[in-house]
């Protein structure tokens, strides 16, 4: 029972603190976020061998990265300046049209995911590549 209830009380912590700081927040997402699309780009350029399992993975990674992505709480009014943000200042003036963007991104990772590409030349179509 102890445990259960050190357990809650550390997802209560968790999640209080979640988005604390919304810059150092958005950019250790962008950071694990561009690990993984660099590593699917190494397959795609021929740097590394193509591997399924590894490829679906790193999609499946890819996938959970952007449904993090919170834009009203990673991008909050006054975000934009202050701190050691390199966010373009075009997500504050458009940003339903950053929200549209952000919800097809998701999207499309997702549709990359479940297609599981076969073979390299499936995932260099799914990259635009």
């Amino acid at each position: 029972m102890r445990k259960l209830v050190i357990a809650i009380s550390m997802l209560a912590l968790a999640a209080s603190a979640a988005f604390a700081d919304p810059i150092l927040d958005r950019q250790a997402l962008m950071k694990e976020r561009g690990k993984i699309v660099g590593g699917l780009s190494k397959v795609v350029k021929g740097e590394e061998p193509f591997d399924a399992a590894a490829v679906l993975t790193a999609l499946q990674a890819l996938h959970a990265n952007a449904e993090k992505v919170d834009v009203d709480a990673l991008f909050p009014a006054g975000s934009d300046t202050g701190g050691d943000t390199t966010a373009s200042p075009k997500i504050w003036e458009d940003m339903a049209g950053f929200k549209a963007t952000n919800a097809k991104y998701v999207a499309d990772v997702k549709a990359a995911a479940a297609a599981a590409p076969a073979d390299v030349d499936a995932l260099k179509a799914q990259f635009g590549a």
